[in-house]
């Protein structure tokens, strides 16, 4: 992959949501920062992270929303529409434990099926970060704001809420090991 994905990608999302969910693209262009920022421990993957990073909410998107469930829907309009390189589509359908969610929608199987979890555990934690660090607006935040901030905006007995309990283990898990992996890297 080149820097030409991660500039189809930026494009796809803003087509996609900076009129529709102004709010949720600014939160994806802070996601993409924080990629960008991860992406000098990846090497070679960067590009793809960058992408993924970008296009990560494009299932938010109102015309895209066919389940509600914005991975799966996000997942299967960039292979659908865009014929989007499988590594790509499998970050988006996955992204920030996606599975653990799909298990409260009852979509699980279906997710798991048709958009396999990427092999690559770097590529996956390096995403979480990106995403979990970012506040809805595109700020930075920590990890525990993120999870305590998406608790209370959708309430803690939401699908998303319940989701997001279980999840916070791993969440902070992904990102501390993102966080130690930056900070070994020489300056």
């Amino acid at each position: 992959m080149t820097d030409l994905i991660t500039d189809w990608a930026m494009q796809v999302a803003e087509a996609e949501l900076s009129t529709a969910l102004p709010r949720r693209w600014r939160h994806t262009l802070g996601v993409a920062e924080r990629a960008t920022e991860v992406g000098r421990l990846l090497g070679r993957g960067t590009d793809l992270l960058i992408a993924a990073a970008a296009l990560h909410d494009v299932g938010y998107a109102p015309r895209l929303a066919v389940t509600g469930f914005h991975p799966l829907d996000g997942a299967r309009f960039l292979r659908d529409e865009h014929e989007a390189d499988v590594p790509l589509v499998r970050l988006v359908a996955n992204h920030s434990l996606a599975l653990l969610e799909a298990e409260e929608r009852g979509l699980h199987d279906e997710l798991a099926s048709e958009f396999p979890l990427p092999d690559d555990a770097l590529l996956v934690d390096a995403l979480v970060y990106s995403d979990m660090t970012t506040t809805p607006d595109g700020g930075r935040t920590t990890a525990q704001e993120r999870v305590a901030e998406i608790i209370g905006r959708y309430g803690a007995e939401s699908v998303v809420g319940r989701f997001i309990r279980r999840a916070a283990p791993e969440i902070f898990s992904s990102v501390g090991k993102i966080e130690a992996a930056l900070a070994a890297q020489p300056r």
